[in-house]
């Protein structure tokens, strides 16, 4: 599948602003199953930017607009295809794969990824309350389907109940959110069982016939590792294997390490209007 994605992110400030510094992450990751055949940033006020590679991997531009202004644009325009088949539910959790999986040299290498953060912390009895349902993790691969499962079921999807600072903790509670709660809780449980876990930034698109949700803006789901596998993508918020209409931009172990933009400046207050637009090309 080939995509047109055009992100627009739209800063309108109360007064005007004397000089903002901003970081982007708007460029979708090439991999063995997507490449990035064009990307393009269009910022206005005009500025030049600085270009690099941070600690997880992602491309990441920053730039400084030292002038006045009352509002700032930016306009990633992208083309992407992505080749993804069903995959996780035909992994057989073998003898050889358990040993992997609970070696210590498996979880020192991937420890970033089975640490708690201040966003995917849950408490206690909202961890025992998702295991009445799904039961001890035994096999990583069925219990990490089956708590997607289980997510989707029980969470309600509603843009109005949380904002980008919820946690994983405080959704769970009023068990309603967005894609990026869901992904939060997800990666609370699997973590907390030594299950390798990363929160994914990208775009979904959704057909004319497709009942998927989460196409407004940035989309979010989990991948988790699987020993001679490599990462697998699961969609809490949608309840289905990712497969070729995920395009993934970034990688972290939060939505703190793949914030689209984010920046500070010298003024008053800002509202955000964010537009995305994703196209299938034939």
């Amino acid at each position: 599948m080939k995509y047109r994605i055009k992100h627009t992110s739209t800063f309108k400030y109360e007064t005007p602003v004397e000089q903002s510094l901003n970081t982007v992450r708007l460029k979708p990751r090439n991999n063995e199953c997507q490449r990035l055949l064009s990307y393009h940033l269009k910022i206005s006020p005009n500025s030049m930017t600085k270009d690099y590679i941070d600690i997880w991997k992602n491309s990441t531009s920053s730039f400084y607009i030292p002038e006045k202004h009352e509002e700032l644009s930016i306009i990633s325009s992208s083309i992407v295809s992505v080749q993804r088949s069903p995959y996780l539910y035909q992994i057989e959790y073998s003898k050889e794969m358990m040993e992997i999986f609970h070696s210590p040299l498996f979880q020192d290498h991937y420890r970033p990824y089975l640490t708690t953060t201040n966003y995917t912390r849950l408490e206690k009895g909202q961890l025992e309350e998702i295991l009445k349902t799904i039961g001890e993790p035994i096999n990583p691969i069925r219990f990490s389907c089956d708590l997607m499962t289980y997510l989707y079921m029980n969470l309600k999807y509603d843009q109005m109940a949380t904002n980008v600072n919820t946690t994983a903790a405080e959704a769970f509670a009023i068990k309603a959110g967005v894609c990026q709660d869901f992904t939060h809780i997800m990666l609370g449980v699997l973590r907390h069982f030594n299950i390798p876990a990363r929160y994914i930034s990208g775009y979904l698109y959704v057909g004319e016939d497709d009942k998927l949700v989460g196409n407004t803006a940035t989309h979010a789901w989990v991948e988790l590792m699987l020993p001679g596998i490599g990462w697998i993508g699961l969609d809490p918020t949608n309840n289905v294997e990712v497969l070729d209409n995920h395009i993934i931009m970034c990688v972290g172990r939060d939505y703190q390490d793949v914030s689209p933009v984010e920046g500070v400046y010298h003024g008053g207050a800002h509202t955000l209007n964010v537009k995305v637009t994703v196209r299938k090309l034939n």
